[in-house]
């Protein structure tokens, strides 16, 4: 079920609806589990059963590391997790991609018979709530998290359906208290251990679903058809023009990822939960490791905290530091899929992050330096940031490996060449323009931090107006046909 879709918008009304006439806490949590399974069943059909299982696994495995004295019992119950997760996962998503590479190697040690593919469904969101139940367990083993209290909360954990399938990546420790301890105020009288929807969460998150349908529907689908028509056949464009399809398909992922976070974030608070937000400015960075911390934020925490620091992070010598860096990302290029070019994306973005902070520890200095806290420091680090930021959007992009080539030489091998990007530009006007607004708003909005909240508080007639406008807009340039949000292949 597609958030840009109808059907999701009958569901959701009909959800909220119901949560706010039941006013039993029972009911409500048991109403939003089923909601949640029917939710991914609609999308997903018989896969649902590889929800279950990980529930049930990790539910369990959890329960029982708890429940123990040994420590070694205790690792090999999460080991024994560990493997069930990343087993599942690593049979759906990458099983086609080693045989591809196993006959790939057949025939140059001329082995014969080629293993047929498999030919998979990847189930849709399993990347993400295979990193949510993991973290449950891991949180046990270390001593940081009382298991759930019972099946049915640990289930709703995992498939509360804003966040299901494409994140924000969630922890138990910021989900399940949310369930135990909401209270309503009625005069002198506190009631215990009930969704409780308020009139200020309403607004706020009816404003932050209406800007994430805008990044999805108004920016990212009108600016995909002309990314497309560059990147799936680059071969003979200038250089400006390939900078373009960069630039376009950034802002293209931003509005589609950032914009289905958005939704999430903002349904989950209208129903009376806080999730983690999963952007913040990142095209404002003024550093790889910045960007690295403002982009699919809850991604690269999950990283950090539960493979960069166990790895030994920067505690160690700065060899070691830097292996730890380039590992993470190279990792985190694979977790995106099944395809080198995901992995090329990864060893590169890692690269980013490992001469920086080489740079860093060679002159530390420049961290402090007066320069950089200038208008002019400042603008250089985030366009040079930026610039080294949309040049590994190509390789995330693009997956012919020799197009990928070509599109890397012309973005750093600039030709100078304008007719043909000015004529293709001519052609496509809508997109360049989308583009360009998208800068303007996106500068108004990272100098006012609190915009958000300072929408939510305008007077009723004027917020209707806002969202008015806002369903104009996404109308007028609307198809009727809603497009996949793009982090559904992973």
């Amino acid at each position: 079920m597609l958030f840009n879709s109808i059907e999701f918008v009958i569901f959701f009304i009909f959800v909220f609806s119901t949560i706010l006439i039941v006013r039993d806490r029972k009911f409500q949590h048991l109403f939003l589990l089923v909601a949640s399974y029917f939710f991914y069943y609609f999308t997903s059909n018989y896969l649902i059963v590889l929800l279950i299982y990980s529930t049930l696994l990790d539910y369990y495995v959890g329960k029982e590391i708890w429940k123990s004295s040994s420590k070694k019992r205790k690792k090999a119950l999460l080991i024994t997790g560990m493997v069930g997760n990343f087993g599942l996962l690593g049979f759906y998503k990458y099983s086609d991609f080693v045989i591809t590479q196993f006959n790939v190697l057949g025939t140059f040690v001329d082995i014969g018979n080629q293993i047929p593919l498999l030919n998979l469904v990847l189930p849709i969101g399993i990347s993400f709530y295979t990193f949510q139940t993991v973290t449950y367990s891991v949180d046990i083993y270390r001593g940081r998290l009382e298991p759930a209290r019972s099946f049915w909360e640990f289930a709703l954990f995992v498939t509360f359906f804003p966040q299901l399938v494409a994140g924000p990546i969630l922890r138990a420790n910021q989900f399940l208290p949310q369930l135990r301890e909401k209270i309503e105020n009625v005069g002198n009288k506190i009631k215990l251990r009930q969704i409780v929807i308020s009139s200020s969460n309403l607004k706020l998150g009816i404003s932050i679903m209406a800007f994430g349908f805008l990044k999805k529907m108004f920016f990212a689908d009108n600016i995909a058809p002309m990314v497309n028509e560059i990147f799936n056949n680059p071969t003979g464009l200038e250089s400006f023009n390939v900078i373009l399809g960069s630039i376009g398909f950034g802002i293209q992922l931003y509005g589609d990822f950032s914009g289905y976070s958005d939704i999430a974030v903002g349904a989950a608070l209208v129903l009376g939960f806080k999730l983690p937000f999963n952007f913040n400015n990142p095209f404002f960075s003024r550093s790889p490791a910045d960007f690295r911390r403002r982009w699919h934020i809850t991604l690269y925490s999950w990283f950090k905290d539960y493979l960069y620091i166990p790895l030994g992070g920067n505690r160690k010598s700065r060899a070691r530091t830097y292996f730890n860096l380039w590992l993470v990302m190279f990792l985190s290029g694979f977790w995106h899929g099944a395809s080198w070019n995901f992995v090329i994306w990864g060893l590169l973005t890692g690269s980013y992050l490992v001469i920086h902070r080489a740079i860093s520890n060679t002159f530390p200095s420049l961290k402090t330096h007066q320069f950089f806290n200038t208008k002019i420091g400042i603008f250089l680090s985030i366009f040079v940031t930026q610039y080294i930021v949309f040049l590994s959007m190509t390789t995330f992009r693009v997956r012919d490996i020799g197009h990928m080539l070509y599109s890397m030489q012309k973005y750093v091998m600039l030709d100078f060449a304008t007719s043909g990007t000015m004529q293709f530009i001519s052609q496509h006007p809508l997109p360049v323009v989308l583009i360009t607004i998208f800068w303007a708003i996106h500068f108004i909005l990272y100098k006012i931090p609190d915009w958000l909240e300072r929408i939510a508080k305008v007077r009723l007639a004027y917020w209707f107006i806002f969202l008015l406008g806002i369903i104009l807009l996404i109308l007028l340039f609307y198809n009727g046909k809603p497009q996949d949000f793009y982090y559904f292949q992973f």
